[in-house]
């Protein structure tokens, strides 16, 4: 937990001013009531020759606000250094008042020890191997998500939805290993 604070404070003050200096991502969903506005505080990371890049997806997501259950759930899940690993990944991030819509004590249950598995499968589900820009998404689309399952990405007049329920608030969110949609749903894979 010690390691995880340390990292955030890191990614604060390293990636902060990074996405002050960006122009703002343009929402892809009009009606933004569900999802309060996002705030992605983040700086580039300098490396030895002075040059700047983006944190990767974790320090990134620890570095926003409004995602930090999904790093509390992505920690828990022991996914952290899968997802700050070379990737490039695509991340479909819930907010909190995503998880917080879950039924009662879903995400608690999820977050004890002996779920782990059943947490690693729904955290997967919102992730696609390589970086998938807004602009490469279309209508009907079926994408096959790290856990195996697919996802269908659906696009309209209104903005882009996942599985016809996940709707994307602030897309093209660009870290050191990837791609981040932030998504107003927590997505559930299919049941057997």
């Amino acid at each position: 937990m010690q390691n995880i604070l340390i990292v955030g404070i890191i990614v604060i003050i390293g990636i902060g001013g990074f996405l002050l200096l960006q122009p703002a991502a343009e929402p892809m969903v009009d009606d933004m009531a569900v999802v309060e506005q996002v705030e992605v505080v983040s700086e580039p990371m300098a490396d030895d020759m002075g040059a700047t890049t983006p944190g990767d997806i974790v320090e990134t997501a620890i570095a926003t606000p409004q995602l930090s259950t999904l790093v509390t759930a992505v920690t828990q899940a022991e996914l952290v250094a899968t997802l700050q690993s070379e990737g490039p990944f695509t991340v479909f991030a819930p907010v909190n008042d995503a998880f917080a819509a879950l039924p009662p004590a879903t995400l608690e249950a999820l977050l004890q020890p002996e779920n782990i598995a059943d947490l690693q499968a729904i955290l997967t589900y919102h992730v696609v191997p390589g970086a998938v820009m807004s602009g490469d998404l279309v209508d009907g689309m079926e994408v096959v998500t790290v856990n195996g399952e697919t996802i269908t990405i659906n696009v309209d007049a209104s903005g882009v939805s996942i599985n016809g329920s996940a709707n994307v608030a602030m897309a093209d969110i660009e870290t050191s290993n990837g791609i981040v949609h932030v998504i107003d749903s927590v997505l559930l894979p299919p049941t057997e």
